[in-house]
């Protein structure tokens, strides 16, 4: 289907959660404390990761990276729904729109990739210890962590392209609070099945094939730790491992309730709920779950700003 010119999109409309006034106050509110703790949290992971020699390890330099990732991918989201709360026109232009949906795709991808590097590192680190500094070098953290970073662009690249060349004519109203897939796909004025077994195709390829990954590393890590004869070192070593399950546990139970299930009977509501769970508190959680499940990382905080403290007194 050809659109007149006169019918071809050119702006969306994002409905958000709410027309209410007094509740888009209170969201704007909530969302922008949120935000503040998430930006916070995640720049302060990446602040004593890097400044703390005790911290530069792989392990460290892994979550550093996930901290940044966290960080662009909640800007991709985040500014323009607070935006859009106290804004009595919530549009986005058609281009603005296709490059929010790359940059969803890109970090969200990269993101999956990066958390099969981090379980990969734990398996090492747990199944082969005393190879761990040889294998987990300098050279393969970087190309790791550049691979992880880089494996978003096909993904993002494929999926936006297909999404924004299909027609898109009259009906601008996408019932969500930014552009994703999904709500974005239902204003397609033609058949969509084609891209949607392409998007499930390529979902599954750069989603669960890292997802495939992370099993097969954490069902090696639990093998090593059942047969590990001492109860201590058994809790030691799972302990280095239980944080990176929770994250993975949040971030890919959520998402998947979203994109395995795209025709799925949830109310707009219900998903948007969803969409909000993965891209607005995940964010804000991982940075607390890895410091408050992790006295490294604990003891790192407190010598940084210890160390500030003091460098502040020294100045008087």
């Amino acid at each position: 289907m050809i659109c007149e010119n006169n019918t071809r999109v050119t702006e969306f409309v994002l409905l958000g959660f709410t027309n209410n006034p007094e509740m888009q106050v209170s969201l704007f509110v909530l969302f922008l404390l949120i935000y503040t703790v998430t930006l916070f949290g995640n720049f302060l992971i990446v602040t004593v990761t890097s400044v703390d020699p005790a911290l530069h390890t792989p392990m460290y330099f892994f979550l550093r990276n996930l901290s940044l990732l966290e960080v662009c991918f909640t800007l991709v989201m985040v500014p323009k729904m607070l935006v859009d709360l106290v804004s009595p026109r919530k549009i986005i232009s058609f281009v603005a729109c296709g490059t929010q949906m790359y940059f969803f795709f890109f970090f969200g991808s990269s993101e999956c990739f990066l958390l099969s590097m981090m379980a990969y590192d734990r398996f090492v680190a747990i199944c082969n210890p005393l190879q761990y500094s040889v294998i987990m070098n300098r050279s393969l953290c970087w190309w790791m962590a550049i691979v992880s970073w880089m494996s978003g662009i096909p993904v993002s690249m494929l999926q936006t392209a297909w999404m924004m060349a299909l027609p898109f004519c009259g009906r601008n109203t996408i019932d969500h609070f930014f552009c994703d897939g999904p709500p974005v796909l239902k204003l397609v004025t033609k058949d969509t099945t084609t891209y949607e077994m392409q998007a499930l195709a390529s979902t599954l390829l750069f989603i669960m094939f890292p997802f495939s990954l992370i099993l097969v590393s954490y069902t090696r890590i639990i093998t090593t730790i059942l047969r590990m004869p001492s109860a201590t070192g058994r809790q030691k070593a799972f302990s280095t491992c239980s944080s990176h399950l929770i994250v993975v546990s949040l971030f890919y139970g959520t998402a998947s309730l979203t994109y395995l299930r795209p025709k799925s009977n949830q109310s707009p509501e219900s998903k948007k709920l969803v969409s909000l769970s993965y891209t607005v508190i995940t964010p804000m959680l991982n940075p607390i779950i890895y410091s408050l499940r992790n006295n490294e990382v604990k003891g790192a905080v407190k010598r940084t700003i210890s160390r500030k403290v003091l460098q502040k007194l020294d100045l008087f």
